[in-house]
C-alpha cells in the first residue's frame, strides 16, 4: 500500500473508535512497516502525518504515543486559558501594580501632554525615552549606550526585526533546542529555518553550535531561559562569546526575564560587538502594558532601525512616553524589586514538591522532568481534567517529534496557597498511573 494517508486514516479511526488509547505507544517505524507490508519511508510518513493532525506525538528516544487530547485551537501559550489554576502562564500582576502605574502617567493625561503624545514617533524615540530606557537595562558594569536605542511595539516585534535584519528568507538561525514558542512562529512566518542547539545544565554548548554548521545568527536566552528556566553561568558565557567570535555570527539576546536577575551580567556585556539585546516591558509590567527595547551595537543600530520600520514594528508614541514615565518616576524600579520578592517567595513552596523539578529560584516559570510511566501530553490532559493548566515541551521543541518527556511549571499566577495546592495535585497525579484517566 504506498498511499500513506489510507494507512494514517486507518490509524485515525482506530484513535477515534478508542482501540487506539491515549498515551498507547505506537511500534517502532520498522516493526509498523514489516507489520503492514508497507516501505519503511512510508511508515515514517504514516507516523509524521499523525504528528501533522495533532493524533500523535514523538518523544526524544521514546518513540510516537497516541496524543491524550486534541490539540488547543491556538498555539501553545498565546491566550490564557480557562482553567482554574493557571500554571501555563508566566506573567505575574501584583496587588496595587494598576494603582501605581495608573499614578505615574497622571502628568501625561493633561491635553496639552496628551496632545503631543499622540503623534507619531520614529523608532528612536526621543532622547529622554532612550536615556530612561538605557538606565532601565543596565545590569552590573554594563551600560547600553542611550544613542543606539530603538522601540518597538512589544518583544516579540523586537525580535523580528531582529531576526529580519540578519537571517534572509531561506537561511539558518541557530536556537537552543528548547526555545520560546514565539521564535519558532516568527521563524516561520520570516521563512527562516531554525537549527537546534545542544543544552546542558550551563545552557547553550558552544561546541555544539560551532559544529552546528553555516547560520547566520544565533538566538539565545541566557537569563532565566524559557522553558527550562536555567541562568547560564559567566564561565559559560564567555566561552560562548569566544565561539560568536570565531564565527563572525550576530547574537540575539532575549532579555525578557532579565529583570529578575538583575546580579547577572548580560551576554551583551561579553560580546558587544556582535551582540542585538532585546527586552521589554510585557513581564515587569503586563503584556498589555507594553514596548519593546532593542540595543544593537552602535554600529547596527541603522540595520535594525531600517528593519523595524520595514516591518511596521515601530511602538507608538503614547506608549512610549508612558513607559519613560514609569521610568524616570522609579515606578518600574519599585515594580520590579516587588516582583523579584514575589518570586522569592514563591521558590521555597515550589521546591521539594515535585521531584526532579529544576530551574533557577529566582525564576517564575520552573522545568519538570515527569516519571516515566508519564507521557508529557497526557499528563497534561490529566492535569486539565483537574483543574490545571500546564505546558508540554512538544510546545519547545524546534523539531517536531524531539520533544523531551517533561512540562513547564509557571509559578507566577496563583496565590501562593493556590500555587502549593496546585503542586500537591500534580505531584498526587505523578505517583498514579496514565490508566487512572479512563476511570475518571
Amino acid at each position: 500500500m504506498d498511499d500513506y494517508r489510507v494507512v494514517a486514516d486507518a490509524l485515525a479511526a482506530d484513535i477515534e473508535a478508542g482501540r487506539l488509547r491515549p498515551g498507547d505507544r505506537l511500534p517502532p517505524q520498522r516493526r509498523f512497516a514489516r507489520q503492514r507490508g508497507i516501505a519503511g519511508s512510508t511508515a515514517a510518513r504514516v507516523y509524521g502525518e499523525l504528528v501533522r493532525r495533532g493524533l500523535a506525538v514523538g518523544e526524544v528516544g521514546r518513540g510516537t504515543f497516541v496524543r491524550a487530547a486534541k490539540p488547543p485551537p491556538e498555539p501553545a501559550l498565546a491566550e490564557p486559558g480557562g482553567a482554574r489554576v493557571d500554571l501555563e502562564l508566566n506573567f505575574a500582576v501584583l496587588p496595587e501594580e494598576s494603582a501605581r502605574l495608573a499614578r505615574a502617567l497622571e502628568p501625561l493625561l493633561r491635553e496639552d501632554v496628551l496632545t503631543a503624545a499622540l503623534h507619531p514617533i520614529g523608532t528612536a524615540g526621543t532622547r529622554a525615552a532612550r536615556e530612561a530606557a538605557a538606565g532601565l537595562l543596565a545590569r552590573g558594569d554594563w551600560r547600553p549606550d542611550p544613542a543606539a536605542v530603538l522601540f518597538t511595539g512589544n518583544g516579540r516585534q523586537a525580535l523580528a526585526a531582529s531576526i529580519a535584519a540578519f537571517v534572509p528568507v531561506g537561511e539558518r538561525l541557530a536556537v537552543e533546542s528548547l526555545t520560546y514558542p514565539v521564535v519558532k512562529a516568527l521563524a516561520a512566518r520570516l521563512g527562516v529555518e531554525l537549527v537546534p542547539i545542544e543544552t546542558d545544565e550551563s545552557g547553550l554548548v558552544p561546541e555544539a553550535l560551532e559544529a552546528a554548521g553555516p547560520v547566520r545568527a544565533l538566538y539565545v536566552q541566557p537569563t532565566l531561559h524559557n522553558p527550562l528556566g536555567t541562568t547560564m553561568p559567566p564561565p559559560r558565557r564567555a566561552a560562548l562569546a569566544e565561539v560568536t567570535a570565531r564565527l563572525d555570527l550576530p547574537v540575539i539576546e532575549d532579555g525578557i526575564y532579565t529583570f529578575l536577575r538583575d546580579d547577572v551580567r548580560p551576554f551583551a556585556a561579553y560580546a558587544p560587538e556582535r551582540t542585538v539585546f532585546v527586552d521589554s516591558l510585557s513581564k515587569r509590567v503586563a503584556p498589555g502594558l507594553t514596548v519593546g527595547f532593542l540595543v544593537p551595537p552602535p554600529a547596527w543600530t541603522a540595520r535594525l532601525a531600517s528593519s523595524v520600520r520595514s516591518g511596521a514594528w515601530a511602538a507608538s508614541r503614547f506608549a512610549v512616553e508612558a513607559a519613560t514615565q514609569w521610568i524616570v518616576t522609579g515606578t518600574l524600579a519599585e515594580i520590579e524589586a516587588a516582583k523579584r520578592r514575589d518570586a522569592a517567595a514563591r521558590a521555597p513552596v515550589v521546591a521539594g514538591k515535585l521531584p526532579g523539578l529544576r530551574g533557577d529560584p529566582a525564576s517564575y516559570h520552573r522545568w519538570w522532568e515527569l516519571p516515566e510511566h508519564w507521557r508529557a501530553e497526557t499528563f497534561v490532559a490529566a492535569a486539565a481534567r483537574r483543574g490545571i493548566a500546564l505546558s508540554p515541551a512538544a510546545a519547545f521543541a524546534v523539531l517536531p517529534g524531539h520533544a523531551p518527556n517533561a512540562v513547564r511549571i509557571a509559578v507566577s499566577a496563583p496565590p501562593v496557597e493556590t500555587l502549593s495546592a496546585a503542586l500537591d495535585v500534580l505531584a498526587g497525579l505523578a505517583s498514579g498511573s496514565p490508566d487512572d484517566l479512563l476511570a475518571d
